[in-house]
């Protein structure tokens, strides 16, 4: 007599587990990208100010002209009108156009994109690395002097505000202190005299991204730092630990092969549920920095305000966090089979 696989162990069973589980994870992420775009409407229309009059200020305007504006922008039809026109662009990829600058929004925020990526990919790197060595470490030699100073540095730098962070970056090693000259330079992606070859170019790219990044670094590391350091921590008890130890192993090792790839779980699916939020943090430091992303574009948007370009950066900006959200949350059922087991 055959023995019958039970349907939960069989692999299609497991299939269409997984299946079930994709499917209501990216159900649930489509909701929120229409609550996004809700939101993302009716946010920006609370705004005080009114887009026409703030474009036209110190220009010899009539009232038919504001009127005209109004009626080109729609700003004149019911909001209700103005809503479901809205989500019926956005189902057809249309942004709609911006205001100030007259053409689309998404040609805008493509052009804008590429910057950001930059800062936020080589921050995000930089901050992962620095927090997952120096939380190994803090948490290997728990209560030393290590421990103790950097995770006092990590909660100060962290509790900072970033833009207060930024302006003293930018004194201290772009201005200048008193007899210490700049270093750096104070703004912008890149030199307008620096010649067109590819090397320079990217010598100069990067000479500008030093102090946006090393801004976006000194702020975000801290997190990774302490869920990697709180993770070993509750490993450095496990027996698997005290086996490894009685076999010989040395200590580095132990820690190295062992205890961190079991803590590395916690802290993997948190870059990728932070890296959405990075990305909108970026504003303050492109801001400060001149650094032209969209941080800055949404800082030129909201002095008018314009309307169209605000909502699709918010969109944008709101969307890449459910995404990373939903990706975090299958990365997590693949790296842990306890998730995949439930």
């Amino acid at each position: 007599m055959l023995a019958t696989v039970p349907e939960q162990d069989s692999p299609s069973g497991g299939r269409r587990r997984f299946a079930r589980y994709l499917g209501g994870k990216v159900g649930g992420g489509l909701v929120s990208l229409f609550l996004v775009a809700v939101l993302g409407f009716f946010l920006f229309r609370v705004i005080p100010g009114d887009p026409v009059r703030t474009m036209t200020r110190g220009a010899p305007v009539s009232e038919q002209q504001i009127q005209v504006l109004r009626e080109r922008f729609g700003l004149d039809q019911p909001l209700w009108k103005q809503f479901l026109d809205f989500i019926g662009n956005l189902l057809r990829g249309d942004l709609g156009t911006s205001y100030t600058y007259s053409r689309p929004v998404g040609d805008l925020i493509v052009e804008r994109i590429g910057p950001t990526v930059l800062l936020v990919g080589t921050a995000t790197a930089l901050a992962v690395v620095l927090g997952l060595w120096m939380g190994s470490r803090a948490a290997w030699r728990h209560g030393g002097a290590f421990d103790k100073t950097s995770t006092s540095v990590a909660l100060t730098l962290w509790s900072v505000p970033t833009f207060w962070l930024g302006l003293i970056v930018l004194m201290a090693f772009g201005v200048g202190v008193g007899p210490i000259p700049g270093l750096f330079p104070v703004g912008g992606i890149s030199s307008p005299d620096t010649p067109p070859e590819f090397l320079p170019q990217l010598l100069d790219v990067a000479h500008h991204l030093v102090l946006p990044s090393l801004t976006m670094v000194a702020v975000i590391y801290a997190e990774y730092l302490m869920v990697m350091r709180s993770s070993l921590l509750e490993e450095m008890g496990e027996d698997y630990l005290t086996t490894a130890r009685a076999k010989g192993l040395r200590e580095d090792l132990v820690r190295r092969r062992h205890a961190v790839p079991n803590a590395m779980l916690p802290t993997v699916t948190l870059i990728f549920l932070r890296l959405g939020l990075v990305v909108g943090g970026a504003i303050t430091v492109e801001t400060v920095f001149s650094w032209p992303g969209l941080g800055l574009l949404t800082f030129e948007a909201l002095r008018v305000p314009d309307l169209p370009l605000l909502q699709g950066i918010f969109i944008v900006l709101a969307g890449s966090v459910v995404v990373m959200n939903v990706l975090a949350e299958l990365l997590y059922r693949v790296l842990d089979p306890r998730v995949r087991e439930s």
